[in-house]
């Protein structure tokens, strides 16, 4: 008999050797007015704070408050229904929040079967809404590559260092055939020019040149700093 009684009240109750001694222990005990007052006082208390924690489906905790108010009734103490609906609402937690705002908003009050429907409804709705937020962090988060360890990542590889050196060895010039610049700088090119008394115009579409010769322009729409220290070739521009 032991076995099938509340898990607050087994503790209180004594041990007995014989069945009929046990209910008669029970009749004194259901008969107390101070274990009367400690009971109710325990049910009270468990019934304003008890919370709804996803351990166990909606229906089973709002059935358990159901039972805590039904005790309390058969021991003097009548829980209205609006009363226990008010407790139910304030056991659910923040995820229930839209739900408790669409209840104070209407005008009717429920009564403990329909908001037992309602709340199964709305728990089936927010699992489906977790369930999809998991799935989404599954296949959408952030992946993380394994590299063991003291080895490091293929994908991080460090920039590519350009030998200068290799560079001005390819460099030929088609103009006096040699190697390290280039026809556009070409210093015998541009002697020749000199002393044949021609101007020449050269298009450069290069970007972050450093060096330049002293007596060239060059004309960048966009240039930062403009490489030049004469004013000859712009006076009839």
């Amino acid at each position: 008999m032991r076995m099938f009684m509340a898990e607050n009240v087994k503790p209180s109750m004594p041990k007995t050797e014989s069945t009929k001694e046990f209910m008669r222990m029970i009749k004194e005990y259901s008969q107390s007015d101070i274990t009367d007052k400690s009971i109710v006082g325990t049910l009270m208390s468990e019934l304003t704070t008890k919370k709804f924690d996803w351990s166990q489906p909606i229906h089973e905790h709002v059935t358990g408050m159901a039972n805590i108010a039904a005790r309390l009734k058969s021991m003097g103490m009548e829980v209205n229904e609006s009363f226990l609906v008010q407790f139910i609402m304030n056991s659910l937690p923040p995820e229930f929040g839209q739900f408790q705002v669409n209840y104070n908003t209407i005008k009717d009050k429920w009564n403990f079967q329909e908001i037992k429907a309602m709340l199964v409804q709305e728990e089936g709705r927010l699992k489906k809404m977790r369930d999809h937020s998991i799935h989404l962090t599954t296949h959408e988060g952030p992946s993380f590559s394994k590299v063991k360890p003291g080895k490091k990542n293929k994908k991080d590889k460090a920039p590519m260092k350009v030998n200068k050196g290799n560079i001005q060895k390819d460099q030929k010039c088609f103009f006096c055939k040699k190697v390290g610049h280039f026809k556009k700088d070409c210093p015998e090119r541009k002697s020749w020019f000199e002393k044949k008394g021609t101007f020449y115009v050269s298009v450069s579409f290069e970007a972050n040149i450093i060096e330049v010769l002293n007596n060239t322009w060059w004309l960048d729409s966009g240039a930062t700093t403009h490489v030049s220290n004469i004013m000859q070739g712009f006076l009839s521009i």
